[in-house]
């Protein structure tokens, strides 16, 4: 794609947990890195201080490490380009400020919030949506400047918005972008309290870092403009840009909501989700390799990956249904010892790796994440709570029998408890379905579950007879 390295980033804001859309971006931006041999880096945009969450740092860094990433450079494995932290720059980002000041890029504004919102109001009162800053402050003489300086007025740095001009760039995925410049506001830079906003910090370290190509969701495209306007300011050639498509809820015309279920990338995690089955399918919202294959490894993708693939929409649809059919596909695949070994995590606090490995062939097949282990094996644990509504009307008799028949047994083996069982069946001329039924409540405590044969076998002569003694 180019001769230059390439250097992909992403950008977490610690403002609260890492949603899972934001996997999928970091997800895009990695796999191109690693296609052509370049870098992926990760930096820290946390210059929100009212909506800086202690902790939230730590937590991204983890379940980023957690999803099977890594990067090359940023937070705990350092680099070149550092500090990674942009609440460690603020002093590079005050000098390139005043840069943009000294050759009248920028200006000093020293309205109050009070004047803004009255501004914003009346703009409104005429029909103006989309609100701007009237420019009173460009009009102050440079002695005016000078003298609220010395006062210590509060001011911030808004940029100088040519106007009457278009601004164009191109996009990797959406073709040649335009904007009129009369409709883009003059941006704060710099704001009171010292932290530069996020479009004026993103654009200095986008450039001072190297990065080469800025992929992100296309909720940013209307932005995009004024990152522009800032390379041209500072006389930087431009990044490539591509904006990926946003992702909704399916059958919704919104982004993911937690009325749905998880949005969180750590909740999905909990819910037991593996993270190589979500990010199986996140590759695909978005994305799309031309064939009928559905099922890649991470180095599959990044073979596979180009931006050229990437749909050109607004937004793709989240389907739960599917991403629960894929973790399920994953799971079937997980070898005994693996399966334990995630689920453990998942299992009744008294289980062990061991157990857990020893009726994993019963479970592969038959859970779709991890979070539902307790509900579907919780027996093998537990003696279960025994709702008697769920057993058929001669269930006594079917329990005294079956006792009766595996009391005898010396030989606990599958194959002759099931036979016996069985030969049970016929002598007493008692439905199949009905008897075995409920011999799974009485050991189980529910209708659904692992093949009820097979449990017992695993669950042991002594446990199993003294459930059933229990209940006749």
């Amino acid at each position: 794609m180019t001769n230059q390295i390439v250097r992909t980033r992403m950008a977490p804001s610690p403002t609260g947990e890492y949603h899972i859309g934001h996997i999928r971006t970091l997800l895009y931006n990695w796999a191109f890195a690693k296609k052509y041999k370049g870098k992926f880096i990760i930096r820290i945009e946390d210059t929100d201080r009212e909506r800086y969450v202690e902790g939230a740092v730590q937590r991204i860094l983890d379940v980023i490490a957690d999803y099977g990433f890594d990067w090359d450079e940023g937070p705990r494995v350092g680099g070149e380009y550092g500090p990674y932290i942009q609440s460690e720059r603020l002093d590079i980002y005050k000098s390139y400020a005043q840069d943009l000041l000294d050759r009248g890029f920028a200006y000093y504004c020293f309205c109050s919030e009070d004047r803004l919102a009255k501004m914003r109001e009346e703009q409104k009162s005429h029909g103006i949506v989309s609100t701007k800053y009237d420019g009173l402050c460009l009009k102050l003489s440079k002695n005016e400047v000078e003298k609220k300086l010395k006062a210590n007025s509060s001011y911030v740095i808004r940029m100088k918005i040519p106007r009457n001009k278009t601004v164009t760039y191109k996009d990797l995925i959406l073709g040649n972008v335009s904007f009129p410049t009369n409709d883009i506001d003059d941006q704060v830079l710099i704001k009171s309290d010292g932290y530069p906003t996020y479009h004026f910090a993103v654009v200095v370290d986008d450039h001072l870092m190297g990065i080469t190509h800025v992929m992100r969701g296309n909720d940013w495209v209307s932005s995009t403009p004024k990152h522009v306007l800032l390379y041209q300011a500072f006389g930087w050639d431009l990044p490539y840009f591509a904006h990926i498509p946003n992702i909704k809820e399916l059958g919704a015309g919104k982004k993911l909501s937690k009325r749905y279920g998880a949005v969180s990338a750590r909740e999905f995690l909990d819910e037991g989700y593996l993270p190589e089955a979500l990010l199986n399918f996140l590759m695909f919202l978005g994305w799309n390799p031309g064939s009928e294959k559905e099922i890649y490894t991470l180095d599959e993708f990044v073979r596979d990956f180009s931006v050229e693939k990437i749909h050109k929409t607004d937004l793709v649809s989240f389907d739960r249904n599917k991403l629960l059919w894929m973790n399920s596909e994953y799971i079937k695949k997980l070898s005994d010892k693996e399966f334990a070994k995630r689920a453990i995590k998942f299992a009744p606090k008294n289980a062990s790796i061991a157990q857990l490995e020893k009726i994993a062939s019963l479970l592969k097949s038959r859970i779709r994440k991890l979070s539902e282990l307790s509900t579907i094996a919780g027996f093998f644990f537990d003696t279960p709570r025994i709702d008697k509504k769920l057993f058929g009307k001669n269930y006594r008799k079917h329990l005294d029998k079956a006792y009766g028949v595996l009391e005898k047994l010396e030989d606990w083996s599958l194959e002759r408890v099931n036979k016996e069982l069985m030969k049970e069946v016929k002598i007493n001329g008692f439905k199949t379905g009905d008897f075995f039924m409920d011999i799974r409540v009485a050991v189980t405590g529910a209708k659904v579950t692992p093949p009820i044969n097979d449990s017992i076998v695993i669950l042991g002569k002594k446990e199993t007879l003294k459930r059933l003694k229990e209940l006749i």
